[in-house]
């Protein structure tokens, strides 16, 4: 297989592909079908520095003819629920981070334009800080890692680690941190994340696929000022259960079990068949689950569904939760969150998924990405409209920034760092990433004059945001 160009002149050279072996991240270790010795890959990654040089990643000048970032987010608004749209504006006019969490497409348009060495990873598309966060294992294990998936596929590894680092200094600033904080956080994330990949380019492919980042390694290696807040997390995220969410979102009314109105976030539909829709979507994402968990998934009954808008991004996307039971009595419930997938927004970039259903995209790319998946997670299709399926509690737990201390930041930052190293080293190649990163710090120091240039970016994007909302041309609900 011939070297990957490192232009962006046409979509289908970045992704990997190859018409004769079909997954496009299994060439990383594979020449012309036959394997690579790790000679061989950490040379292949050292000569990407001649078409990407390291220090070139900390460019960024918009373009000329750069797109208008509010042009691509209205695109994103077609066929949402229109009555959800300025709930979305609100929470995006919230901040420049709030923006960022919710311009993903925008940034995906911008990094297309930037220099990139053809390795490709399965990329998480939207890494920045509050799309990582702990969660339960199947075994119980409370874990650290990416939790985000809407926009994953195959792609540059460079482009989550500059997603990351740009979201760093957006949550400093937030917090009203100095830049040089902002800058120190940035280093931090960019370094473990460099080294964690020069880790994992000496294990064997068994050992990357074993490796997790589990709260019980993550807390003895916090600073002594921060572990006394990671504990707690942690103890918070234990208590975030099934059993929780149906007390804090359920009331039994006429001797039934259901879920509280808080509108606009929770509503029942007044449509009468949106019930029978989300029980159509239940019974076919059933099948996509393995024959043990389809049995276990089989001793449950919905009982209650209503819309839920969730995050920044995905405000106005058809997204339910379903309260189901295994007990008349209501006393074993499970909480399901049915959220609809769109294309990637990094698609445009690197060429379609293998996927046409866009919750099997995801659904994959979160099992390729994560070191365990949750228990009931799945997929399927109705009419014309794909969804992937999950708990909606299951101790998953995100890191509140609000007010986040330098100290804080820096540690957090690393974390995220290590975790996405971790993710990246599962489906790419660890090897020739780690040979193109080298030892020194070249590659960091170029990621933090690229994370506050795109942090200053990101602040003029929300302020055209802030301008079209003040001037009536949007319209926004704040606050909530």
């Amino acid at each position: 297989m011939p070297d990957l160009p490192v232009t962006m002149a046409t979509n289908s050279s970045i992704d990997g592909s190859d018409p004769e072996i079909g997954n496009p991240l299994r060439p990383a270790i594979h020449h012309t079908g036959l394997l690579l010795s790790r000679s061989e890959r950490g040379i292949r990654g050292r000569e990407r520095r001649q078409v990407a040089r390291r220090s070139s990643h900390g460019s960024w000048v918009p373009p000329t003819d750069r797109p208008d970032p509010l042009r691509i987010l209205k695109a994103q608004n077609r066929n949402r629920y229109p009555e959800l749209i300025p709930l979305r504006w609100g929470r995006m006019v919230a901040s420049p981070f709030a923006f960022f969490r919710g311009a993903a497409a925008v940034m995906a348009s911008d990094l297309s334009t930037t220099p990139i060495t053809g390795l490709s990873v399965q990329a998480c598309g939207d890494a920045h800080l509050q799309n990582f966060g702990l969660f339960a294992s199947p075994e119980r294990n409370l874990l650290f890692d990416v939790n985000d998936f809407d926009e994953t596929i195959p792609g540059p590894w460079e482009w989550d680690i500059k997603r990351l680092a740009a979201s760093i200094v957006l949550a400093g600033r937030d917090a009203g941190l100095s830049e040089a904080s902002c800058s120190e956080a940035v280093m931090q994330s960019v370094g473990v994340y460099r080294m964690m990949m020069g880790r994992y380019a000496q294990m064997s492919q068994l050992e990357v696929w074993y490796s997790r980042v589990d709260i019980d390694t993550i807390i003895p290696l916090l600073p002594p000022e921060v572990r006394p807040f990671g504990l707690k997390i942690a103890e918070k995220a234990r208590r975030r259960d099934t059993m929780q969410a149906m007390t804090k979102m359920t009331e039994v009314v006429d001797g039934r079990r259901r879920i509280v109105d808080d509108p606009p976030i929770i509503e029942h539909l007044e449509s009468s068949t949106a019930g029978n829709t989300v029980q159509v979507i239940v019974d076919r994402y059933r099948q996509t689950l393995a024959d043990e968990r389809r049995l276990l998934f089989e001793r449950f009954e919905l009982v209650d569904v209503a819309r839920k808008a969730v995050g920044v991004g995905s405000v106005g996307t058809h997204c339910h939760i379903a309260l189901c039971t295994a007990d008349a009595e209501d006393d074993d419930p499970l909480f399901l969150q049915i959220k609809e997938a769109n294309h990637s927004v990094l698609e445009p970039y690197v060429g379609k998924s293998l996927f046409a259903n866009q919750g099997q995209r995801v659904v994959v790319g979160q099992r390729y990405m994560q070191a365990a998946s949750d228990l009931f997670l799945g997929w399927t299709k109705y009419r014309n409209r794909d969804f992937y399926v999950r708990q909606l509690r299951d101790m998953k737990s995100s890191i509140d920034l609000t007010g986040v201390r330098a100290p804080g930041l820096s540690a957090y930052s690393a974390l995220c760092g290590w975790t996405l190293a971790r993710a990246h080293a599962r489906s790419g190649d660890p090897v020739a990433i780690s040979a193109y990163l080298g030892a020194g710090d070249s590659f960091d120091r170029a990621l933090v004059t690229f994370s506050s240039r795109y942090a200053d970016q990101t602040e003029v994007d929300h302020s055209r945001l802030r301008a079209a909302i003040d001037s009536g041309a949007l319209e926004a609900i704040e606050g909530r």
